[in-house]
C-alpha cells in the first residue's frame, strides 16, 4: 500500500498537524508499507525562504512543491502531478488540496480520506464567509471522499452536517506520549506553561490576565510562553507584558527545539492553554503524558479530556478572578499531593499511544482502497 500524505505545512514547521502526518507516517513505514509526505515548499512563517524539493524527515520521504496566493488558502496545483505512485491520498486539512483533489478525481482517480484537524474555524475571521463556503463547496467536495475522518467529536458534529454518516468516522488524534514522558517537575511550585502557536486563538492576552489575577493571589506565579510566532508575535506579547506589569513573571521563548522544550517543561507544574477553539488539543495531552496538571479553557474538546480524565481545571478565560480562583485551589491540592496528581494524568494519555491510533487509520485505508476494487476502478 503506498500511501501520499498531503499537507500545506510540514516540517521544519513544528505543529499539531505536522505532528499527526509524521506520527502516522511513522507508523505506517514500520509496519512496512510505503509512504510519502507532500508538503509546499516555504513555511509560512518565513516565505522567502524555500525549502528542498527533496527531504526525509526521521525516515520519512518529503517532497514539496510550489505554491501560489496566501498562507490561508495557498494555490499548488501541481500536486496532480505527485500522485503517480501513490494507491491512496491522504489529505490532511480543509484548504486548497481538499477542494482541488476532489474536483480533480475524474482524472487522478485516487481514493480520497480526509483528516478534518478542526476545519478552518480556529479563529473568527470572516466567519459568515467561511459558514458558507462550509455549506457548498466543503460539502460539494466531501463527495470525493471515501472516507472523511474526524479528529475529535467536535469536528464529527460538524462535518456530519455536509457528510454521509457511513462515510463519517471519529479518529481522535495520537499522542507521542514518550516524548515527554515524566518530565514534569516533581516539585510543588507555581509555574504555568504554555507551548504551541502564538496566536490569538490560543488564547495568550487572556493567558497573561490569568497570570496577572494568580499574582495577586501568591506573588510566585510564574509563566513560561513557548512556541513559534504566528499572529502574534514576541514584540507583542512583551508590550503586553508590560501593560500587565508582568515583565520579572513571564518568560518568551520563540521556536524551541525538542531539548529546549524538555528543558522548559522540567521546570513547571502546569501546563495552560485558553483556547477559543480547538479541534482536538494535541499540546494538551502531550503535556498530560509529562504529568503537567492541565489548566484549560471551558471548550468541548477541552471538556472531555477534563471529565474522563479528572486532571487539572476547567476555566473561563473571560473571567480571570474566578479562574484564578481555580487555579489557586489546584495549586494547593498540589502542593500536598502532586505525584499522585502527575502519574493520574500521565496515565491517561497513554489511551493516545500512536501505536494504537495508527491502526484505526489503517483500516480507514483498507476501506477506501476496498471500495475501489468494487467499483473497479484502475489507476
Amino acid at each position: 500500500m503506498r500511501v501520499l500524505h498531503v499537507v500545506r505545512q510540514f516540517h521544519p514547521s513544528i505543529g499539531g498537524m505536522e505532528e499527526v502526518v509524521l506520527n502516522i507516517a511513522r507508523q505506517h513505514v514500520q509496519q512496512g508499507g510505503v509512504v510519502d509526505v507532500l508538503s509546499l515548499d516555504r513555511l509560512f512563517t518565513a516565505p522567502r525562504q524555500k525549502l528542498p524539493a527533496r527531504d526525509e524527515i526521521e525516515g520519512v520521504p518529503v517532497r514539496r512543491i510550489g505554491y501560489a496566493g496566501s498562507s490561508r488558502y495557498p494555490l499548488a496545483p501541481s500536486v496532480l502531478a505527485c500522485l503517480a505512485d501513490a494507491d491512496l491520498v491522504h489529505v490532511h486539512g480543509v484548504d486548497f488540496f481538499y477542494d482541488y483533489l476532489a474536483m480533480t478525481r475524474p482524472a487522478h482517480r485516487r481514493p480520497l480520506i480526509l483528516s478534518t484537524h478542526g476545519g478552518f474555524f480556529h479563529t473568527q475571521y470572516a466567519s459568515a464567509l467561511k459558514w458558507a463556503w462550509f455549506r457548498t463547496m466543503t460539502r460539494i467536495s466531501a463527495l470525493a471522499y471515501a472516507r472523511i475522518v474526524a479528529t475529535s467529536e467536535n469536528d464529527a458534529a460538524l462535518f456530519s452536517q455536509v457528510v454521509a454518516p457511513r462515510r463519517l468516522r471519529v479518529v481522535e488524534n495520537g499522542v507521542d506520549v514518550g516524548k515527554f514522558a515524566g518530565l514534569a517537575c516533581p516539585v510543588p511550585g507555581r509555574t504555568l506553561l504554555f507551548f504551541g502557536r502564538w496566536s490569538v486563538n490560543k488564547g495568550l492576552p487572556e493567558t497573561l490576565e490569568l497570570l496577572r489575577a494568580l499574582r495577586a493571589r501568591d506573588p510566585r506565579w510564574r509563566l513560561i510562553v513557548a512556541g513559534r510566532e504566528y499572529d502574534l508575535d514576541r514584540e507583542g506579547l512583551w508590550r503586553g507584558c508590560q501593560a500587565l506589569g508582568l515583565e520579572d513573571a513571564v518568560e518568551l521563548v520563540v521556536a524551541p527545539d525538542l531539548g529546549q522544550l524538555r528543558a522548559l517543561i522540567a521546570r513547571a507544574q502546569f501546563f495552560v492553554c485558553l483556547s477559543r477553539h480547538e479541534g482536538f488539543g494535541l499540546a494538551a495531552v502531550e503535556a498530560m503524558s509529562a504529568g503537567l496538571l492541565p489548566v484549560l479553557s471551558d471548550i468541548p474538546p477541552f471538556r472531555r479530556l477534563q471529565r474522563e480524565s479528572g486532571a487539572g481545571v476547567l476555566v473561563s478565560p473571560a473571567q480571570s478572578g474566578e479562574a484564578a480562583d481555580r487555579v489557586q485551589a489546584l495549586a494547593l491540592r498540589a502542593d500536598r499531593e502532586l505525584a499522585p496528581l502527575q502519574a493520574a494524568s500521565s496515565r491517561f494519555s497513554e489511551r493516545y499511544a500512536w501505536d494504537r491510533v495508527a491502526g484505526h487509520y489503517f483500516e480507514e485505508y483498507r476501506r477506501a482502497l476496498a471500495g475501489r476494487r468494487l467499483r473497479g476502478e484502475v489507476a
